[in-house]
This record gives C-alpha cells, structure tokens and sequence, in this order.
C-alpha cells in the first residue's frame, strides 16, 4: 500500500511570492510582464484594426522586424516612449502610462 507525503504542495503563487522577495528577480519579472502586457496590447489593436505588422510598420514609421520583434516579446530591451506613441498614433488611439501598486 503507498503511503501519501505529507509534505506541503508548492503552488506557483507561492513560489513566486518567495523569489518576488529578491530585489533583483522582482526587477526582472517586473521589466518582463511589462514587454509582455506591451506585446499583448500592440497585437490587439493591430488586429482590431485588421492590419498587417507591414501596414503598422508603416503608419508608425518603422519597420515590420521591430513589429514583429515587440509582438513576440523576442527583444529582450522594453520598447521606446517614442515608438510607442507613435504606434497610438498610427491606431487612433493615445498612449497612456499609470504607477500601479507594488507585486506583492
């Protein structure tokens, strides 16, 4: 007959709140949910707006690869003020930042 562990279950929450304690790992998990959160945005709207990455690309002027490159979150550095709001404007829509409460 097996016997069950009693040890505890690790849940991802709770390993997450334990590494989130390291100033270090917090200051990279921040930096990528925010190219993630970016990325998802920036496919959103392009899709809403049924455009290409090309046809972005160019409204925002620059290029598909950098589209492409924001999108899929492959470029590890945090998109540009600039770029982003030129990508708002070539969307009709307005860039807008907020400071939101720590990750606990």
């Amino acid at each position: 007959m097996k016997r069950r562990s009693r040890r505890k279950r690790l849940t991802l929450d709770s390993v997450l709140k334990k590494e989130l304690e390291d100033d270090e790992f917090r200051v990279h998990f921040t930096a990528e949910l925010a190219r993630n959160e970016i990325a998802r945005l920036v496919v959103r709207v392009r899709k809403e707006l049924r455009l290409t990455q090309v046809e972005l690309a160019k409204r925002a002027s620059t290029t598909q690869a950098v589209i492409g490159r924001l999108e899929s979150g492959t470029d590890k550095r945090i998109p540009s003020l600039p770029l982003l709001s030129r990508i708002a404007a070539a969307t009709g829509r307005r860039l807008t930042l907020s400071f939101q409460n720590r990750i606990k």
